[in-house]
């Protein structure tokens, strides 16, 4: 008799432990299926915030190509013959004149710069670079700025690089842009 009741108590020992391994299963299967809720509720906002970011470009793109046209609107408004005389050229020391004509070839060869490459080019400190650019923009160069990839980068508006090509607005003379050219190859 005491056998039975040990197997009945095994019996009902077994019984505890399936039944407990089924409402393990059981709660592992609902957290499982809470995970996979989670996991395609974080892909939803995944693309979704791929898709915004994606959007944001496009329209600082689109913001930077309206900031050149109206830099270059603005320009054309400013160079018209009938509105500027010779008073209004901006006088430019040596220093700036080295500056611009580095951002002006390196603008040459690719689109955009930065300060750094400028400095590098210049063999000065940046934040002198930035000083001159600034100057620069004070005396009505028409330079470009623009962010990308928390970078400044810089050009010149294309209306101004073509009329100082041809007709030399800033009064830079040879000897400078040789002294420059020198300076790079040494």
């Amino acid at each position: 008799m005491f056998s039975i009741f040990k197997n009945q108590k095994k019996a009902g020992f077994l019984k505890g432990l399936f039944s407990a391994k089924n409402k393990i299963k059981k709660a592992l299967d609902d957290v499982k299926e809470q995970l996979e809720d989670h996991l395609t509720s974080i892909n939803e906002n995944t693309n979704e915030i791929q898709a915004n970011y994606e959007y944001v470009h496009e329209v600082e793109s689109k913001i930077n190509k309206l900031t050149e046209r109206i830099d270059e609107i603005s320009m054309f408004i400013g160079m018209h013959p009938q509105q500027r005389n010779d008073s209004e050229i901006p006088v430019l020391t040596t220093q700036e004149k080295r500056v611009f004509l580095v951002l002006y070839a390196i603008t040459e060869e690719k689109e955009h710069t930065t300060y750094k490459e400028i400095a590098l080019k210049l063999s000065l400190p940046e934040t002198l670079v930035m000083n001159y650019i600034t100057n620069l923009i004070e005396k009505r160069i028409p330079i470009i700025k623009s962010y990308s990839n928390n970078e400044i980068r810089l050009k010149i508006s294309s209306y101004f690089k073509t009329k100082q090509t041809k007709t030399n607005i800033l009064r830079i003379n040879e000897d400078i842009s040789k002294q420059i050219q020198l300076n790079n190859y040494v």
